[in-house]
This record gives C-alpha cells, structure tokens and sequence, in this order.
C-alpha cells in the first residue's frame, strides 16, 4: 500500500517539471524509495540486457531441446539402417525384404495389397 502511495506521489511531482536534485530528494525521504528503484534496474538488466538475461536462457535452452530432438531422430534412423543391413546380408530375409519393400513376387503368384488403417 505504501509502495502504491509513493508511485502515485511521485508521478504527480514528476508531471510537474522536477529537477534530478527534487528527484533525488524525493526518494531519499521516502523510506523504500531508493531500494524499489534499484531493484527495478537489477530486474530490468537481469531479464533483458546482455548475453546472460533470462530472454537468452529460454531461448538457449529452446534451441539446446530442438538439437537434441534431431540427435535422437538420427540415431533411430542410423540404428534402423542397421537392422536393415543386418537382415539384408542374410539371403532369406532379402526375399522377404524385397517381397515386402518393393512388391516383388514369382510369376505364378498373385499379389493383394491390402490397406491397414
């Protein structure tokens, strides 16, 4: 409540054409003038100045969360490349792959596709 009655206060003096040394004299009568406005400014510079802010914290943190999302995405795919190899140096499983791949079948065979949704 008090806080309130300050910043009422003072921006009724400063609408009236205040001098920095009237400024000054006025948050040094008010008890928690001085600690507001400097808490103020440490906010301000903590949340949005330089390389250290909370603004460039989140954005690094996003960017570190996209990187490793793509990380897990490769290594899924390198890992199901892997598979695939595997099962292709076995000459069973390439019939199998290439019949279930690339619809491949023998000359007196039919082929359904049939659709799984």
């Amino acid at each position: 409540m008090h806080i309130c009655k300050f910043f009422r206060n003072f921006a009724q003096n400063f609408e009236e054409t205040m001098t920095f040394s009237d400024f000054w004299t006025t948050i040094k009568i008010r008890k928690w003038g001085k600690y507001v406005i400097t808490i103020l400014a440490f906010l301000v510079v903590f949340l949005f100045v330089g390389d250290q802010s909370l603004l460039h914290f989140i954005h690094r943190h996003r960017e570190i969360r996209h990187y490793e999302e793509q990380r897990d995405m490769y290594l899924e795919g390198a890992e199901k490349a892997q598979r695939e190899i595997q099962m292709l140096q076995n000459p069973d499983s390439l019939e199998r792959y290439a019949r279930e791949q690339y619809f491949m079948h023998t000359p007196e065979e039919d082929i359904y596709l049939v659709d799984e949704e």
